[in-house]
C-alpha cells in the first residue's frame, strides 16, 4: 500500500480473493441465482408465445381460437407471477446478502489493521485507510449481489437465445452472434480504461479524506493563524483533482456506453435486412423474424444491464482491489511459533548491542546500545532532540524490532514472548496523551476494561484526577470530546495516568510526560508519576532535567550511542554533556 505504484491485479485474481466470502452463503446465493434463471426463462417465453401466435394466424387464422389465446395468456401470466416472487427474493434477500459480504470484509480489514505494526502508520495517511474501510466497500454490497446474477443472466440469455434462434434459421443467428465478439472487444478495451480513472479517483477520495481530516483536527491551529483561506486554496486544488479524474473516467463509460449503442443498430439492422431477405426465399416465416427481433432485443437489453453495470462492476472490483492491498500487507512484527505467555513479570531488562534503524533509510537511530536496568529500577534517558530515546523505549514493548542486537525481560529474548502477553505488562505515559472520544470513565476503564467502577475512581485518586473530575457536574461520565479538546493538559495527562495505574504494569515507559504542562499542573503530575514508578522497573524520558536528579541512572543518548551514563551526582561531577544540558536546563 506504501507503494507509489502498486500492482494491479487482474480481474481474476480479484475474484478469486474474493469469491470465499460467498462460502458462509453459499446457499443464498444458488437460491438467487436460481431465482435468477426463473426470471431469464420467464423473459424467453414470450417471443416463442408470439411467434406460435403470429405463424398459426398467417397458416391458419381459424385455428386460432380463444381457448388457445387465453391458455397461452394464462401461461405467461403465470409465469409473470413467478417472475415477480423471484424477482422480490432477489432485491431483497440477495441485496442483505452483500450488505452481509460487506460487513465481512469490513470487520477482516479492521482485525488486519489491529495486527500492522507502527512502521505501516507511520507511512499511511489515516484518510487513505477511511476511505477504504467505507466508501470502497460500500461498493461491495451492490457488486456482491448483481456480479453473479448479471453475469448469469447474461449467461442464460445469449446460450438460450442462440440455441433456440439457432432452430429457426442458422444463417442469420450466426451473423447476428458474430457481431457479439467484436462488442466485447471493445468493451472490454474501454473497461480497462475505466477501471484505472476508478482507482485512481478512489485515491484521490483518499487523499481528500486526508486533507479534510489534518485540517479540521487542526482547526485551532489554523484559526489562530488565520489561514483559512490556504487551507480553502489547499482543498479546492485537490477537489478539482477529483473532479479531472472523475471526468476522465465518465469519458470512459460515454465511449463505451456509444460503443454499444453502435452495435445495438448494426444488430438491430442485420436482423431487418436479412431476415427480409430470408423471407423473400421463404426461409423464415414472419414468426420467426418478429421472434428475432424480440430474442434481439432481449439480447441487447441484458447486454445494455451489463453497460449499466459496467461502472458498478468497475467500483466494486476497485474497492476489492484498494482492500487486498491492505490485507496484503504484512505486519513486521508478529508472534514467533511457540511464543510464550510473559508472566510473573520481575523486570529485569537488558539491551545488548542493540542498533535500530527505519526502513526508509540508511541512517541508523540506534547504535550498539548496552543497557542493563534492574527490577524497580527508574532510568531516566537524556540527550539532544532526535537521538532516539523515544525509539529506544519503542523497542521494549517491541512497537518496532531491533535491527541487530536483542532486548532481554527477565533473562529471556523479548522475540520469545507474545506480543499481547508482552505489551499487557508494560503501561506507556506519553507526552501526546491521546484520549478516545466518550466519557473520563470510558478513557480511565481502557487501561483494563474488566475493571469496577469502584476500581476506576481509585485510579484516578491515584493519579491526582479525582479531585477535578469531582468538580464536573457529570463527575466520571464527563463527555471529554474530539481527542479530550474539553480537558487541559494536566487533565488530559492525569487521566492517562490513571489509565495506567488501573492496568498496574510491572514495566513503565515515561515519554516526556510532564514536558508540555505548565508549572503547577507539572508539580501535581510529577507526584502522580512517582506514585505510579514506585516499585517498578520504569524508563523515563526527561525534557526538564530537574525531575530525574533521584533517577537510579542516568543514560545519556546522542547519535553515537550512549555516552554517558550514572547517577545525577557522578554525571554533574564529571562535567560532560550531562553537567551543561542541566546547566542550560537550570538556567531556563
Amino acid at each position: 500500500m506504501n507503494n507509489k505504484n502498486p500492482r494491479t491485479m487482474k480481474n481474476s485474481e480479484l475474484i478469486s480473493r474474493f469469491a470465499p466470502y460467498f462460502k458462509k452463503y453459499r446457499h443464498v446465493l444458488v437460491f438467487d441465482l436460481f431465482c435468477a434463471a426463473l426470471t431469464t426463462v420467464c423473459e424467453l417465453v414470450l417471443p416463442l408465445i408470439v411467434r406460435y401466435i403470429t405463424n398459426t394466424g398467417i397458416n391458419d387464422l381459424s385455428s386460432l381460437t380463444f381457448q388457445m389465446i387465453f391458455k397461452l395468456g394464462g401461461l405467461y401470466i403465470a409465469l409473470r407471477l413467478i417472475d415477480a416472487a423471484a424477482n422480490y427474493f432477489m432485491a431483497n434477500v440477495g441485496h442483505v446478502m452483500g450488505a452481509k459480504i460487506e460487513t465481512d470484509m469490513r470487520r477482516d480489514l479492521f482485525d488486519h489493521l489491529q495486527k500492522l505494526s507502527f512502521s505501516f502508520y507511520d507511512n499511511t495517511k489515516i484518510g487513505q485507510i477511511m476511505s477504504r474501510i467505507t466508501n470502497d466497500l460500500f461498493e461491495v454490497t451492490e457488486f456482491a449481489h448483481h456480479c453473479p446474477e448479471e453475469f448469469f443472466i447474461a449467461g442464460i440469455k445469449i446460450v438460450m437465445s442462440f440455441c433456440i434462434l439457432l432452430s429457426m434459421n442458422v444463417k442469420l443467428t450466426l451473423i447476428i452472434f458474430a457481431v457479439l465478439p467484436f462488442m466485447l472487444i471493445f468493451s472490454m478495451s474501454f473497461n480497462r480504461k475505466m477501471r484505472a480513472a476508478f482507482k485512481e479517483s478512489r485515491n484521490k477520495v483518499g487523499e481528500i479524506n486526508s486533507q479534510v481530516e489534518d485540517s479540521l483536527l487542526g482547526i485551532r491551529v489554523v484559526k489562530s493563524f488565520a489561514n483559512e483561506e490556504i487551507e480553502k486554496e489547499k482543498f479546492n486544488e485537490g477537489n478539482l483533482d477529483f473532479l479531472r479524474i472523475k471526468k476522465m473516467a465518465y469519458r470512459y463509460m460515454a465511449g463505451f456506453q456509444t460503443t454499444t449503442r453502435v452495435f445495438d443498430g448494426i444488430m438491430y439492422i442485420l436482423v431487418v435486412v436479412f431476415g427480409a431477405l430470408l423471407m423473400i426465399e421463404q426461409k423464415l416465416t414472419p414468426g420467426d423474424l418478429v421472434a428475432y427481433l424480440l430474442y434481439v432485443t432481449t439480447l441487447l437489453a441484458s447486454i445494455r444491464r451489463i453497460v449499466e453495470f459496467a461502472e458498478q462492476f468497475q467500483r466494486g472490483m476497485t474497492g476489492i482491489e484498494r482492500f487486498c492491498e491492505i490485507m496484503d500487507e504484512i505486519p513486521d512484527i508478529v508472534d514467533k511459533r511457540g511464543a510464550i505467555e510473559l508472566k510473573n513479570v520481575i523486570g529485569d531488562i537488558k539491551f545488548e548491542h542493540v542498533s535500530f534503524g527505519y526502513s526508509d533509510g540508511n541512517v541508523k537511530v540506534l547504535k550498539d546500545i548496552m543497557l542493563h536496568a534492574r527490577p524497580g529500577d527508574n532510568i531516566a534517558i537524556v540527550g539532544p532532540s532526535g537521538s532516539g530515546k523515544s525509539t529506544l523505549c519503542s523497542l521494549i514493548p517491541r512497537f518496532y524490532e531491533p535491527t541487530s542486537g536483542r532486548i532481554l525481560i527477565d533473562n529471556k529474548d523479548s522475540r520469545i514472548y507474545t506480543l499481547k502477553s508482552l505489551r499487557e505488562n508494560i503501561g506507556v505515559v506519553a507526552q501526546d496523551v491521546y484520549l478516545f472520544s466518550g466519557t473520563i470513565y470510558e478513557n480511565i476503564k481502557y487501561g483494563k476494561p474488566n475493571a469496577s467502577r469502584e476500581e476506576v475512581i481509585n485510579a484516578a485518586k491515584l493519579a491526582g484526577a479525582d479531585e477535578f473530575i469531582s468538580q464536573f457536574p457529570e463527575g466520571y461520565d464527563t463527555y471529554v470530546g474530539e481527542r479530550g479538546v474539553k480537558l487541559s493538559g494536566g487533565q488530559k495527562q492525569r487521566i492517562s495516568i490513571a489509565r495506567v495505574f488501573l492496568k498496574n504494569p510491572p514495566i513503565i515507559i515515561l515519554d516526556e510526560a510532564t514536558s508540555s504542562l505548565d508549572n503547577e499542573s507539572e508539580q501535581i503530575v510529577q507526584q502522580s508519576l512517582e506514585k505510579l514508578s514506585y516499585g517498578r522497573t520504569t524508563f523515563t524520558i526527561a525534557h526538564r532535567l530537574t525531575t530525574i536528579r533521584n533517577a537510579t541512572k542516568i543514560v545519556v543518548l546522542t547519535e553515537n550511542g550512549i555516552e554517558e551514563e550514572g547517577t545525577h551526582l557522578d554525571l554533574m561531577e564529571r562535567k560532560g554533556i550531562y553537567y551543561n544540558l542541566y546547566n542550560i536546563c537550570t538556567k531556563m
